[in-house]
């Protein structure tokens, strides 16, 4: 199995557009882009967004934006227009009009095009770090937000906060001997029939690679070898960034689940997963957002 040329990119990896940082530190940027024609706004309502349809977002004029979330200044669209994020934590009310209803990114960013689902996790990491870390991790006061809401300046210490990313790793693990083998794991938080690939953080000191061997080994027993990074995707599910990567088992023999994070893993044959990827068969795989599925899909297709 060899790699592409030019592997596709993850679900939520894509270019979302300008994101225009060069004027984050302008003066009253945040003022003036919403009184700008033809701004359009995205509220969020904690992982939610309006959709004007199956494969797109509902986009608002700043001014039919409720009172009270926090904004920040996502670029400019492809004519130039400001995009802006409005964002409320997730028991406030939905109080935009929404043609296709709300969803999570979670739910719907796999169904979205490109640009859209780029801006929805551009908008959803930012909008819960706004949200979620008001204080200075230094001091505990009140920060200001600044860089029309890309940093925090603490009126305390003096000290600049930005947005928090926790890197992670996730990993495909692959036969040594079968091709058409693939090792899954099933956590034990979820239900029995659901499995998707070994994951987890990068710790303190470590590299991805390093991360890669000690989750695989953790969770699934064996040793990784071959190890070969395939793409990533932000997942602001709080604030990670996904790194994917293929490798290879190198005693399938030695699989077993650590019996505490993960309940079970398995060798499945490309006909099992065919069929999960299908809906067909008793496997649950993991959403089309995910960038589990990609690596699944991209096995099961002999992409990697």
């Amino acid at each position: 199995m060899t790699a592409p040329d030019t592997p596709r990119l993850a679900p939520l990896g894509h270019l979302g557009g300008d994101r225009a940082a060069s004027e984050r530190t302008l003066p009253d940027l945040l003022a003036e882009a919403r009184a700008q024609e033809g701004a359009k706004a995205l509220v969020l309502v904690g992982d939610r967004a309006p959709l004007a349809a199956g494969d797109r977002l509902a986009w608002i004029s700043p001014d039919q934006a409720p009172e009270g979330g926090e904004w920040a200044f996502l670029g400019r669209d492809d004519s130039g227009a400001p995009l802006l994020l409005c964002a409320f934590p997730g028991d406030a009310e939905e109080a935009v009009a929404a043609a296709a209803g709300w969803s999570s990114l979670r739910a719907s960013g796999g169904a979205l095009t490109p640009h859209d689902a780029a801006r929805f996790v551009e908008a959803l990491s930012l909008g819960r770090w706004l949200l979620d870390a008001p204080f200075c991790s230094f001091c505990g006061t009140r920060a200001h937000i600044l860089d029309g809401g890309w940093s925090r300046r603490c009126p305390g210490c003096g000290r600049t906060h930005f947005p928090r990313t926790d890197p992670a790793v996730i990993v495909a693990v692959t036969h040594p001997d079968d091709s058409d083998l693939l090792l899954l794991g099933s956590n034990a938080a979820w239900a029995r029939e659901r499995y998707s690939c070994f994951a987890g953080f990068v710790e303190a000191g470590e590299s991805l690679e390093s991360a890669v061997v000690r989750e695989v080994a953790e969770e699934a027993g064996v040793r990784p070898r071959s190890v070969r990074y395939h793409g990533s995707q932000a997942w602001p599910y709080p604030r990670s960034l996904m790194l994917g990567f293929f490798a290879e088992a190198d005693d399938a023999v030695a699989a077993r689940a650590d019996g505490e994070e993960i309940a079970d893993v398995r060798w499945f044959s490309r006909d099992e997963i065919g069929a999960a990827l299908d809906r067909g068969g008793e496997m649950i795989l993991p959403g089309p957002a995910s960038i589990a599925h990609m690596l699944i899909t991209d096995w099961f297709e002999e992409r990697a």
